[in-house]
């Protein structure tokens, strides 16, 4: 987790012994700069997020139809895109997606940051299609699995967008 601090320099400063090493792995500090400032960085970085996932199951699914294989696939992304890109691809693959009871990132929770993107990027005169995307794949994620459906749930979307099952084995 990265701790986002912001609001008046002393309470900051106050704050800070209690975020890196404690609450999260470390902190952008926004002293003296407006909260939503901060609130704004979170959702941008919420959509990298989202926008991660989509493309790796995008990547999963076209792998798995052209007949590569996702283990090539996960091999060559442990290399290039090491961290989250390589948790995200296993847990897509080993069927962690559609098989957990608990999800780690509600699709609730994703849509709402995505219509908080989505209208971020409409009040400045921008958009953001891949979040279109993906918000339409979280829409599919919650008519299949409820309130189960975890961000990493996109890949059963995407798998059945191109023919496969939800599940994979």
């Amino acid at each position: 987790m990265i701790c986002l601090l912001a609001g008046p320099a002393a309470s900051v400063e106050k704050a800070k012994p209690y975020t890196t090493g404690v609450m999260g792995s470390s902190l952008i500090d926004f002293s003296d700069q407006p909260v939503t400032k901060a609130l704004q960085l979170k959702v941008i970085g919420n959509t990298f997020i989202l926008n991660m996932i989509e493309h790796l199951s995008e990547g999963l699914v076209l792998a798995e139809k052209s007949g590569l294989g996702t283990a090539q696939l996960v091999s060559f992304i442990e290399q290039l895109f090491p961290g989250p890109y390589v948790e995200y691809a296993k847990r897509m693959t080993s069927g962690d997606y559609h098989k957990r009871q608990e999800p780690l990132f509600a699709v609730d929770l994703a849509r709402k940051d995505a219509r908080h993107a989505l209208a971020l990027a409409k009040e400045h005169g921008t958009s953001l299609k891949d979040v279109e995307v993906a918000d339409a794949h979280l829409v599919r994620v919650k008519e299949k699995m409820g309130e189960r459906g975890d961000i990493g749930s996109i890949y059963g979307a995407v798998r059945e967008e191109g023919g496969l099952k939800f599940e994979n084995s």
